[in-house]
Parts: structure tokens; C-alpha cells; sequence
């Protein structure tokens, strides 16, 4: 449990709630991602030593859709400088479903004695807050001190808050109970000072006495101070250096951004490479393994033919004087005339192959090269022809050789 508001703040009990809330599980979790839960907490736990009057807290957050979410928030006040003086402006900063790596979301919290400025250049009519840090949001470098610092700026340049003119001045009541202890109250609730209301008055860090602000732009009379013209020219141009520094970080900022979008996108493109790259050399050990199966393969066919060779080297001596043609003897007439057919066939292919290689080397003139090769083509072309017959006599032999085969089984 976070203790209640204006108690001191126990740094031991804030770490406790924060494991307590995050740790959850079930349907009353809250809807941040596992890998962020660490970072979030890291944010609210640096944010509590820095700036005490923020409290972190659960509550409930509605959705522009109706839809509603529990999630964490950081409530309470943020110190605003102004003209010599200190102020606090009380504000909420939610921290949405896609915390940290969308930036929260920050509303200025009036109480009832306050209004917010319109226009002002950082605050809507509703209280929702819009900065540069906001927009410039940078995930995992950006972090809630750094938010709340840039809050503290923005608003002392321009303050979102004005204490509402009451009818008629209260004649020195006794004090209200505040809720909170510290800040002290308006002594002047007439005035058109931003952000001093019960509760969120000048801090007592700096018991500066509580000087007017500027005209309210809703009415009322403040009593007009001259300044030190040197002091003035010194805080015009202290803010135009702020802002052009700002500037200049936001520049900065957008460039690095670039940059890193573009380190991103070549650090995938070299991923993707080094992921071709290794399936190219699994590929290649995987050929290399094929390769070096087959190499063992062919060395064992080698050394059997090897064995073969030595076990019959003695009976080629026998083989010597046997004549070639006489060395295989076909069964019957059919296979002799095509075994002449083919060996016939073959011989005038590398006769024409020769004949080719004689002609492109000038070897042959070009009319004896054009009637050799038309006489061997017509005589290897009843080559083939008699080869076709004979092999279609073959099959109808081996049909006839089949159906008396099967007949004489049937028989």
C-alpha cells in the first residue's frame, strides 16, 4: 500500500508496492509486458527520490473508446519556478499499456479554486500536457525525471494554472484542513497568481515572499510592479537561449534518430546476409560429405577392379588370339542381323564425326565433304531402317514365343 498523501515518503514501502503491483498475475494484472516491468519500475523508483511530492499509484484510466484499464500513475505536484518564487502545479502522469516505449501520458490536475490558461501553447482545456520531451520520446534513454524536469521548465515560462477570482475576500478564517502540509496557502486569494490554491501553493523549500503574476486572461485587477529593466533583459534572453538550446537538442535529436533508423535497417540487412551466408556453407559441407562418400565409393571400385585385374592377368595371354568378332555368338538370326545393324550404325557416326573434325580443320574440301557425308547418311539410314525391322520382328516373336508359353501352362 502507498502511504497516504502528505506523509513522508518511505522509500522502502514505494519499492514494495511497486514489486507487489507488478508481480501480479491473473486477471488483475496490470497490462505491461513482462520485459518491460523491470524498466518501469527502475523509472518510478528514480523518479520518488527526485521528486518526493509524486506518489505512485494504481488507478483507473478510461479510454476515449469506453474501454477502461487499470494502470499505474504518478500523482501529485511538480515544483514550477516563477518570478523569485517556487509553485506547485499538481499534476497526473499515466503510464499507458505501451510504457516506456511510448511515452506516458501527462494531465495538469486543477482543483476546484483553479483554471487552466487558454491558450496555452503545452496544456488543452481538458489538462492534457504536450511537450517537446513528449513528442521527441526516445525508448529506453527517455525516463520520467527527465519528463517532469522538462514539465518544471516548460511551466515556469508559461504557467497552465490561475487561481480563480473569488466574489468576495474571506475576512482571515481559520485555516482549512490541507491536504497537503507543506506548501503554504495564497495569502492574497483575490490575486491572479497560477497554481496557488489549497494545497498547491508556493513550496516551503524557498519561503519566498508570494510576489502577483501577470494579469489573469480572465479579469481581475493585480497590482503592477515595476521590474529592474537589466533583470527583465537578463530573463528574456536566459529563456531565448533555453529555447534555442532546446532547439538545437531537438535537432540533435531528430538526427540521431535518423541515424540509428538507418544502423537498424543495416544491421538487418547484415543479418539476413549472415543468415545466406551460413546456409551457403552448410550447403557446401553437406556437398563436401556427398563428395567425400562417393570419393570412398569410386576407391573401393577401384581397388576391387584392381583385385580383378591381378586375379586374371594370367588369362589374358589365352585371350590373345581370339578374334573379336567371333567373341560373343548370337542365339538365333534375328539378333545377328542387328547386332550387324547396330555395329554398322555407330561406325558411320564416327566415320561423319571425323569427317566433321577433317572439314573444320581444312583437311577435306568442301564438295567431297558434302557427298561422303550424303552416301554415309543414306547408307546409315538403311541401317537404321533394318535395325527397326528386325527389332519389331523380334517383339512379335517374343509375343508369339509368350502366348505359346501361356498355352501350354493353360494346357
Amino acid at each position: 500500500m502507498v502511504p497516504p498523501a502528505g506523509t513522508p515518503v518511505n522509500p522502502q514501502q514505494i519499492q514494495q508496492f511497486l514489486s507487489s503491483v507488478l508481480s501480479q498475475r491473473g486477471p488483475s494484472a496490470l497490462p505491461y509486458t513482462e520485459d518491460t516491468k523491470w524498466l518501469i519500475r527502475q523509472h518510478l523508483l528514480t523518479l520518488i527520490p527526485a521528486y518526493p511530492s509524486l506518489e505512485p499509484k494504481t488507478a483507473t484510466f478510461t479510454h476515449n473508446d469506453g474501454r477502461s484499464v487499470n494502470l499505474l500513475q504518478a500523482d501529485g505536484t511538480i515544483p514550477m519556478p516563477f518570478q523569485g518564487v517556487t509553485y506547485n502545479i499538481p499534476v497526473i502522469i499515466w503510464l499507458m499499456e505501451s510504457y516506456p516505449r511510448h511515452p506516458p501520458c501527462v494531465y495538469v490536475n486543477p482543483t476546484r479554486d483553479m483554471i487552466i490558461k487558454r491558450p496555452h501553447p503545452h496544456v488543452t482545456p481538458s489538462g492534457l500536457v504536450s511537450i517537446p520531451y513528449l513528442q521527441n520520446w526516445i525508448y529506453p534513454s527517455s525516463n520520467l525525471v527527465d519528463l517532469v524536469r522538462e514539465l518544471s521548465q516548460c511551466f515556469s515560462r508559461e504557467p497552465p494554472l490561475y487561481s480563480q477570482r473569488r466574489p468576495t475576500p474571506s475576512p482571515s478564517p481559520s485555516p482549512s484542513p490541507n491536504p497537503n502540509p507543506n506548501p503554504h496557502t495564497n495569502p492574497n486569494p483575490n490575486s491572479a497568481n497560477p497554481a496557488v490554491a489549497s494545497g498547491y501553493g508556493p513550496s516551503t523549500a524557498r519561503p519566498h515572499p508570494v510576489r502577483p503574476f501577470p494579469p489573469s486572461p480572465y479579469g481581475g485587477r493585480v497590482q503592477q510592479q515595476t521590474e529592474d529593466p537589466m533583470e527583465v533583459y537578463k530573463r528574456n534572453a536566459v529563456n531565448k537561449l533555453v529555447e534555442m538550446a532546446h532547439a538545437d537538442i531537438s535537432a540533435m535529436r531528430k538526427a540521431r534518430e535518423a541515424e540509428m533508423e538507418g544502423l537498424f535497417s543495416t544491421q538487418a540487412l547484415l543479418r539476413r546476409r549472415e543468415e545466406e551466408i551460413n546456409k551457403g556453407v552448410k550447403e557446401l559441407q553437406d556437398e563436401i560429405e556427398g563428395l567425400e562418400q562417393q570419393l570412398q565409393m569410386v576407391l573401393m571400385n577401384s581397388d576391387v577392379l584392381e583385385s580383378w585385374v591381378r586375379e586374371n592377368q594370367s588369362k589374358t595371354n589365352v585371350l590373345k588370339n581370339v578374334n573379336v568378332d567371333n567373341a560373343f555368338e548370337c542365339v538365333d538370326v534375328l539378333s545377328k542381323q542387328m547386332l550387324d545393324c547396330t555395329a554398322a550404325d555407330l561406325a558411320i557416326e564416327d566415320v561423319v564425326y571425323a569427317l566433321d573434325k577433317a572439314f573444320q580443320e581444312g583437311a577435306v574440301p568442301f564438295d567431297h565433304y558434302l557427298r561422303n557425308v550424303r552416301l554415309l547418311s543414306r547408307e546409315q539410314f538403311f541401317h537404321r531402317a533394318t535395325a527397326a525391322k528386325v527389332r519389331a520382328a523380334q517383339m512379335q516373336a517374343q509375343v508369339a514365343s509368350m502366348a505359346a508359353r501361356s498355352q501350354h501352362y493353360a494346357t
